[in-house]
């Protein structure tokens, strides 16, 4: 049990995040989440993370892409636990099409969440880890910020650029004792990957050494770490979980 520590996951409702927000709570963690769907069922995910052993859960509606929202769920964090410990930067979108027929929409709204996003949330959330002078954050890149995937050009990019703003705040931050890691997925059984059909599920397979996609679960495990004073000395890093996808 970790005494009195909170958590705040962006996108924590389902899939990835969901599942780190889980993992927290099963170490006494008062968990933040921030939704944006009028349809999430507050209620029932809160009694679930309490179930698992969450000390308290605060679930406010907000934008990762709208400053004013996201300060609103940042001081409101402050003001009913005092402290966020670890920050998981989860909240992202994919809008996948070859480049020549990609949107200008498509690609700005991809940047937009997944890398602007980011950046706001870490910024707020930042000047109270250094008040603290403690702090670990972790942000969500993926495999294809490192190999680049045909179709994704945007998410990618994202992704890509989360690499370098996980390296440039650990330097930025290190000397307050807040440290900053980027997690990179692989292949990973989420509802997205659920509905492939098995013939693709197969091709995928063969693609990494380990022969099957990773869990949730699995990206969580690394995250709790980081997020814990188990890696009280490793920052400015990109951890692949991939199965041995990328060497």
């Amino acid at each position: 049990m970790e005494e009195n520590k909170t958590v705040f996951v962006t996108g924590g409702t389902r899939g990835i995040g969901k599942e780190v927000a889980m993992k927290f709570a099963n170490y006494g963690y008062s968990i933040i989440i921030n939704y944006v769907s009028e349809k999430t069922d507050v209620e029932s995910l809160t009694q679930e993370l309490k179930k698992s052993g969450a000390k308290d859960v605060l679930l406010m509606q907000a934008d990762v892409t709208k400053q004013e929202q996201i300060e609103k769920l940042v001081k409101q964090s402050i003001e009913t636990f005092g402290t966020i410990d670890v920050l998981v930067n989860n909240a992202g979108i994919t809008k996948d099409n070859l480049l020549m027929r990609m949107s200008e929409e498509e690609f700005d709204r991809v940047i937009e969440v997944n890398l602007k996003g980011t950046y706001l949330v870490t910024k707020l959330v930042s000047k109270y880890m250094m008040k603290q002078r403690k702090g670990s954050i972790i942000n969500l890149s993926s495999v294809v910020g490192v190999s680049g995937n045909a179709g994704q050009c945007n998410y990618a990019a994202s992704k890509a650029g989360i690499i370098g703003f996980t390296k440039s705040i650990a330097k930025e931050l290190a000397s307050r004792q807040i440290r900053a890691n980027a997690v990179a997925p692989g292949f990973i059984e989420t509802d997205m990957t659920a509905v492939l059909p098995e013939n693709v599920k197969e091709q995928i397979h063969t693609q990494i050494p380990l022969k099957r996609m990773g869990t949730a679960k699995e990206v969580a495990d690394l995250i709790y770490f980081l997020g814990s004073d188990q890696s009280s000395y490793i920052t400015g890093q990109v951890i692949q979980v991939d199965g041995g996808m990328l060497m």
